[in-house]
């Protein structure tokens, strides 16, 4: 079965809009030289999690980056410091990704440039009505 016409301009725009805004929120994220925004959302569900810390597969799923960005990743934030690898195996191979002071403080950073930037590409060009309805189409895909 094959998509109708409005069906298909709906994907279209819904991911032309995805990378428009997404593309505006880096550029700000690099204005204020901060991180990209993978490093948030990694940050944003440690902070989540229950005792600050998760394991890489429950990172990935939460995030939705591939596994092999997910481990790159994760080596850059922890020698930056954001965040520790515990190991909780005996043998070492089962790892927690702990988020750190500093983690928690990045994150807090990048949200004084990141809120102001949701309010900026979306909010700014939606009404709440509008903003209500878009949640709604967008729970039931």
């Amino acid at each position: 079965m094959r998509p109708g016409p409005e069906t298909t301009e709906a994907w279209i725009g819904l991911m032309r809009a995805r990378e428009r805004v997404l593309a505006r929120i880096e550029t700000d994220f690099k204005a204020a030289s901060l991180p990209p925004l993978g490093w948030y959302d990694v940050l944003w569900e440690l902070v989540q999690a229950e005792g600050g810390r998760l394991r890489p597969f429950e990172i990935g799923a939460r995030t939705l980056l591939a596994q092999y960005n997910l481990s790159r990743l994760i080596d850059r934030l922890a020698k930056e410091g954001l965040v520790r690898r515990e190991s909780f195996d005996a043998d070492g191979r089962g790892q927690w990704v702990v988020i750190t002071e500093a983690g928690r403080a990045m994150r807090a950073r990048m949200w004084l440039t990141y809120g102001p930037s949701i309010e900026a590409h979306v909010g700014a060009r939606l009404s709440e009505a509008e903003a209500r309805q878009l949640t709604a189409l967008l729970a039931k895909l």
